[in-house]
């Protein structure tokens, strides 16, 4: 894959700043800073527990929280998520969540946000990826898990985000259908969707992304280029390597 092109002088769409969030009393997030750029892929790195999850959640209005969250210079904190998403966010969960017994069409349909056409048209999607195309009459719960993957993806974009935020969409895949979702993450960047992705397979992140964060005990212990992290063994040995 071809990392694409970014202008370095690209306006923030995303900050995030102090961030702190709690499930119940348990304290998840503990000032958590972060920025993601407009046309950028900006991925989360991490072991399971560091609070990636979560901080995608916190930025959606998911869950309790304290800081600043502004999105296209508009503060974004106490919304609901509802609001959130029509400001232009697009949260894709690790569940995969599908309508089963939907075909791929109605379950790209239900992504749509108003009545009116955005930047991303149903052939828009069905030319990002063409398999779902072929399988737009098929219930979505026939599908391959990767497919299922893509589509949750797709009927996030046709919502027609800025920032599309994506939650260890190769988990579990195939590793010819992980390249595929990676390559779909940069065909969506290079159309100025920003990216913020939560990934396990550090391959996939330094190959698509423009910046990386690593994250470990709910803060932010690293932030910096590919090229950052791999000139930085002793993060990745103590906040990546099993």
């Amino acid at each position: 894959m071809t990392k694409p092109e970014l202008n370095i002088k690209a306006e923030t769409l995303l900050s995030v700043k102090d961030l702190q969030a709690w499930y119940g009393k348990s304290h998840i997030l503990h000032g958590v800073n972060l920025e993601v750029k407009r046309g950028e892929i900006v991925s989360l790195l991490g072991r399971n527990g560091a609070g990636r999850s979560t901080l995608l959640k916190a930025i959606m209005g998911a869950v309790t929280t304290k800081g600043e969250v502004s999105f296209g210079g508009q503060a974004l904190g106490g919304q609901k998520p509802h609001k959130i998403a029509y400001a232009g966010i697009g949260y894709v969960p690790e569940s995969r969540d599908v309508f089963p017994d939907l075909t791929v069409r109605e379950n790209l349909i239900l992504g749509l946000k108003s009545k009116g056409e955005g930047r991303w048209t149903m052939e828009d999607i069905f030319d990002l990826f063409p398999v779902l195309r072929t399988r737009a009459e098929t219930n979505a719960g026939s599908l391959s898990g990767g497919e299922q993957q893509m589509l949750t993806i797709c009927r996030t974009l046709i919502g027609d985000p800025d920032l599309i935020m994506v939650d260890e969409p190769t988990e579990g895949l195939a590793p010819k259908m992980v390249a595929a979702v990676g390559e779909l993450l940069e065909r969506i960047a290079a159309k100025g969707v920003s990216i913020l992705l939560v990934e396990q397979k550090l391959v996939i992140a330094l190959d698509i992304s423009h910046r990386l964060y690593v994250m470990g005990h709910g803060e932010i212990v690293f932030e910096g280029t590919p090229k950052g992290l791999m000139d930085s063994p002793d993060v990745r040995a103590e906040w990546l390597e099993v």
